[in-house]
């Protein structure tokens, strides 16, 4: 045995005899660094497999523990011995107090009360049915798992009942939004039935944790004591209501909007409050993570709330939170799960969570006149289990309501609800995503039309970010008309899906019916930065700019491209090419920024999906270097080149000049490469173009000329003329 209290924080190093690993800091940060990476490497595993990241940090967890690695004795008492868990755990547990104070933050009850009626009893049904169930299997527990007959009765039956009737809300959420569903009405009625069910799930933690007392088994313990606790939560809750809420909405109008940064002091203020919450809670004999959780609800939605996330999400996501799914992966030892009666049990439990969930929902749901197909699955989205999940065994452990046998059941029948959500749903839900294409549209298509709608300009430019938007602007004011029609310009930011909590948010804003949406009264700091200048732009008359953001995996992000373009009618997409050039210092030295080749595959899809023409934008510094900005007084013409060697897209580009030619600072040049008849020098097909060696360092990148048909060209030709 280890006496915690002679463990010092620090060493003096290994050159003075001292081994880190015996120190309470330097094993701990061992510890989260072994952790991080273990979770974020089978997070990219599982990630083609639509994985929420809690199921890799669990898994993690189990790998590092007792089931896998931990089963060498020196690894386990040199990188997790027994006097580092309550170090670990205690830090573990900040995080999961903000984390569930963001969950607070992210909830909105008032989704419930849109759906209203419906969405309460699907709720009521998910967890009254699988409760039920739950009470049943906790019967089977303790007849047949040796110990468990040792806790409380009530008490014992109450965390069974809880455990199989929860609803993870934050893993729901990522989810959907993950499935393009958060927006659409299932996704709508599965959020608002479980935030209730979220809700609820506190509620009967509480009265859990009422019971379970100090783990004795609670015979000894009167049932005032319990009383007691339920009453003051209660008076927390209505508390925090009644007093704190009012008080968080002064504190959020003193953050206008105007402001770019919000007072520290607020900021303090509100992080304090949390902790507050969380030791109140705690005093009364309910986990502190209850507090946090109310408080979060508390502060009304809108751009506090998201401050408060942006400021906090990162270093509790990303650091401190994984060790909480970790210390509970590192409890559950598999091994205990022995014999064909305790794998029995396990598929049982799942069984019984599966279909109380599945069964009460799609029972419910098929009442409300909701479709077959959307009924089963609302009922499989309902049965997805995560933080609370782990939050109500954990207390159970701790507890000693749950001894090593059960605790290992439950935590391995999370897991397995938790993964075959996102495939399930996939295969049995599949709404139509909008891009099966019916017409193309081109450039050349508006000078044939009637004379209503003839040169009307359409174009949706995608941007990553606030550096597009000098080189696109300089294209728009190109193609700007002075004497046609006005230039309707649809602006689309293209944001890549996380399990952030700020990107869950901005998907439920940005997004209606699954796909991306135009808002005449957008807000945001990239509204602000980016779109904000487009606005100014279109002030010149002859532009109108409509701002939106598409946020989703990159692997469909060519769905909402596609979909907006064939809803707003465009006649061409413009795409930011996945590298960009940036000029450094004072000699504007120009360096290449590569985004990601996953943002290549973004404008690979893009192009075979298209309803219209798309243009690809390779920005090297248009709008941006010295050369582009001229002295005062002193007209730049710009020069455009076009290269034309024939074929549809070369008409594409003639057409796309032709509107450049009407303004009066642009200068075109057409380029026209003519093949001849008798030419074999160059190979069957006339001129290949190959980059040089000591331009490009690529060598996925080729460059040849199509064959002519010659037939085609004279149609294409004289239709010009």
């Amino acid at each position: 045995m280890v006496n915690i209290t002679s463990i010092k924080t620090a060493s003096h190093g290994l050159w003075q005899g001292d081994n880190p690993l015996n120190f309470a800091f330097p094993i701990l940060i061992v510890q989260t660094t072994l952790i991080i990476v273990v979770s974020r490497f089978l997070a990219f595993l599982l990630k083609p497999l639509h994985q929420p990241k809690v199921i890799a940090e669990i898994v993690g967890g189990i790998l590092l523990g007792p089931s896998a690695l931990g089963r060498n004795k020196d690894y386990l008492h040199k990188i997790f011995p027994s006097w580092s868990t309550p170090i670990l755990e205690s830090v573990a547990s900040i995080g999961l107090l903000f984390y569930l104070f963001l969950v607070g933050l992210e909830l909105d009850l008032s989704s419930s009360r849109r759906s209203g009626r419906r969405a309460f009893s699907i709720a009521l049904a998910g967890i009254m049915l699988p409760f039920l169930c739950g009470i049943g299997v906790a019967l089977v527990f303790r007849k047949t798992i040796d110990g468990a007959d040792k806790a409380g009765f009530t008490q014992f039956l109450v965390f069974m009942g809880v455990a199989l009737s929860i609803t993870a809300f934050p893993v729901l959420a990522r989810i959907l939004a993950e499935l393009k569903l958060l927006t659409t009405q299932i996704g709508e009625t599965a959020m608002a039935a479980a935030a209730v069910n979220d809700v609820g799930a506190w509620i009967l933690l509480a009265v859990a944790v009422a019971l379970a007392g100090d783990g004795a088994g609670g015979h000894s313990k009167s049932p005032l004591i319990s009383i007691w606790v339920l009453l003051s939560g209660v008076a927390f809750v209505a508390f925090m209501m009644v007093v704190i809420r009012p008080a968080m909405k002064w504190v959020v109008s003193r953050c206008t909007p105007e402001q770019d940064v919000v007072d520290e002091a607020y900021i303090c203020l509100t992080l304090t409050g949390v902790m507050v919450a969380g030791f109140m809670t705690d005093l009364i004999g309910i986990h502190s993570i209850f507090g946090a959780f109310v408080f979060g609800l508390t502060i009304p939605k809108g751009q506090f709330a998201d401050r408060l996330i942006s400021r906090v999400e990162d270093i509790v996501s990303v650091l401190l939170l994984p060790l909480y799914f970790a210390s509970s992966g590192l409890k559950t030892d598999v091994a205990k799960i022995r014999g064909g009666r305790a794998w029995g049990l396990l598929a049982l439990v799942i069984t019984t969570a599966c279909a109380g969930k599945i069964l009460g929902t799609f029972v419910v749901a098929m009442m409300f006149m909701i479709p077959v197909r959307e009924s089963l699955t609302l009922g499989v989205l309902m049965s997805t289990k995560g933080l609370v999940e782990l939050i109500v065994l954990n207390i159970g452990k701790e507890k000693k309501v749950l001894n090593d046998e059960s605790f290992a059941i439950l935590v391995l029948m999370a897991l397995f609800t938790t993964f075959i959500t996102s495939p399930v749903v996939m295969a049995i839900y599949k709404p139509a995503r909008g891009i099966s294409i019916r017409t193309h549209r081109k450039l050349c298509d508006l000078s044939t039309a009637d004379q209503s709608t003839k040169d009307e300009l359409r174009i949706l430019a995608c941007v990553h970010g606030p550096n597009n938007a000098p080189s696109l602007i300089s294209l728009i004011d190109s193609i700007r008309s002075t004497k046609k029609s006005q230039l309707k310009l649809f602006l689309m930011h293209l944001v890549e899906l996380t399990e952030r909590s700020s990107s869950i948010v901005m998907v439920q804003r940005a997004r209606k019916n699954g796909f991306p949406f135009f808002n005449r009264t957008p807000r945001g700091e990239w509204y602000d930065r980016v779109a904000g200048a487009f606005q100014a732009y279109s002030q010149l008359g002859r532009v109108s700019v409509r701002p939106t953001t598409a946020i989703s995996n990159l692997s469909t992000m060519y769905e909402d491209i596609c979909h907006v373009a064939e809803d707003k009618r465009v006649a061409m997409i413009v795409l930011p090419f996945h590298k960009q050039w940036r000029c450094d210092g004072d000699d504007h030295e120009k360096k290449e920024i590569n985004v990601g080749n996953g943002w290549r595959g973004v404008n690979e899809r893009v192009l075979q999906n298209a309803p219209c023409s798309v243009a690809v934008l390779v920005d090297r510094g248009f709008g941006k270097f010295k050369a582009q900005n001229p002295e005062p007084g002193k007209v730049v013409a710009i020069r455009i080149c076009i290269v034309f060697f024939g074929g549809p897209d070369d008409r594409e580009a003639l057409q796309l000049g032709g509107r450049m030619v009407d303004h009066p600072a642009v200068k075109v040049k057409v380029v026209r490469f003519v093949e001849k008849e008798d030419l074999e020098s160059n190979g069957p097909h006339g001129l290949m173009l190959k980059p040089l060696p000591t331009k490009s360092t690529e060598n996925s990148y080729s460059f040849s000329t199509a064959k002519m048909d010659r037939e085609k060209e004279k149609v294409w030709k004289s239709a010009l003329i």
